[in-house]
This record gives C-alpha cells, structure tokens and sequence, in this order.
C-alpha cells in the first residue's frame, strides 16, 4: 500500500435512492464508521512512485488528488514521449455496511501554456475492477493559451455507476493529458498542459455521491 488516509469525522448522509423521483438524505453513519482509502497502486508517467497525493474532505464528500509531476509537453527540451502523460490510481475504499457510492462529479484543475497553433487534450476514465460500465470524458484546450485552467465533469443521477452493495472492488482512476504542436514552431517554442499541487488550487477534487443499500 502507497498510502492509507482515514477521514476523522462522521461520514456524510448518503443519498436514498429509492425512485429517480424521490430522493432524501439517509441518517449519517456513527463517528466509528468512516471511510478509509487505501491507495493500491499508482501508475504511470504522470505520478511516478510518491508524487501522488490524496486527501478526504472532513465532510466526507470528496477526495482530492494532487500531482508534483503531471505535465505533458513539446518543445526543444521535450523528450518524444512527453507529448503524453498519464497516471492511473487503483483505489480501495472502504464504507460501512448497508452503504455503496458512486463518482458524480469531477472537478479538475491546472496550467497551460500554449503556442498559437498547439492544442492540448485532458481526458478521464473512471470505473470498479472488473466492472464494464465505465465514465470517461475529454476536454480540449487549444492555442495562444497561458493561464490556469478548470473542468469539471457531472454524471446525471440516473447514469450514476454505483458499486454493486456488498462488493469490494477497486475504484480506477484513469487520467491522461496529451499536447500536440499542430502548426506551431516546437523547435523554438514549448507548450505544455500540467495537472499538479505546486499552487493548492492546481489538483484533481473527485466527489462521491452515497447511497444506502
């Protein structure tokens, strides 16, 4: 195990969901039944061993996830592969019984910096171990760019891909930026798209909705 994080405090109302129709808030777990991640594996060029990072909100209704060295580039200094970087966590997560949870809503957050010509591509996919149903997205960014950037993704209720009750599978989390130079001057100029925690505003805020069994 990377990283064990244990949310202090009584874990949020999780959200009845008994008709699409009808929708009220569950009485909160105990203060003794809390959530706990456990990050099983972080993989990929974007989060080398140790510079990934997660947190759980106090209110249990989010995690955030920050990088140190999540940035794709090209330039004259850019090697051929660092066009596209990527970074997959494997997490386990642990509810009380008679709860399950699903992502709704994805908030991601960085920098660019962009040449006129150059373009740039953030992409998420996330979904249980072993499970088909998957929820990806894709944002585009495109040159003259230089500034922070922000996206968030919304799951509607009823496509919500909750945890079957009962099972314990890992969630994946599977990020990837990519830039590509179009007709921009790469031999002079570098362009670049970053997802990292240098500034506390520049990381990833996954919320989860609840639901009781």
């Amino acid at each position: 195990m990377l990283r064990t994080l244990t949310a202090g405090a009584a874990m949020l109302g999780a959200l009845a969901m008994a008709t699409p129709a009808q929708a009220a808030p569950d009485k909160a777990p105990t203060p003794d039944e809390m959530m706990i991640i456990d990050v099983v594996k972080a993989n990929g060029s974007g989060c080398p061993d140790g510079s990934a990072a997660i947190t759980v909100a106090k209110d249990n209704k989010a995690f955030t996830v920050s990088y140190s060295e999540y940035t794709a580039q090209v330039g004259p200094e850019a090697s051929p592969l660092d066009f596209r970087k990527n970074c997959q966590l494997a997490l386990d997560i642990k509810v009380p019984n008679g709860f399950t949870f699903a992502i709704a809503t994805a908030d991601y957050r960085g920098y660019a910096s962009l040449q006129k010509g150059a373009w740039a591509q953030q992409n998420a996919n996330y979904y249980f171990q072993g499970y088909t149903q998957t929820t990806r997205s894709e944002h585009t960014f495109k040159g003259p760019m230089d500034d922070v950037w922000q996206r968030t993704d919304q799951v509607g209720i009823g496509s919500l891909n909750f945890l079957n009750c009962g099972d314990r599978r890992f969630l994946n989390i599977n990020t990837e930026l990519r830039v590509n130079r179009g007709f921009s001057d790469s031999k002079k100029y570098t362009s670049f798209i970053s997802m990292d925690s240098t500034d506390a505003s520049l990381n990833t805020v996954y919320r989860v909705q609840w639901k009781k069994c």
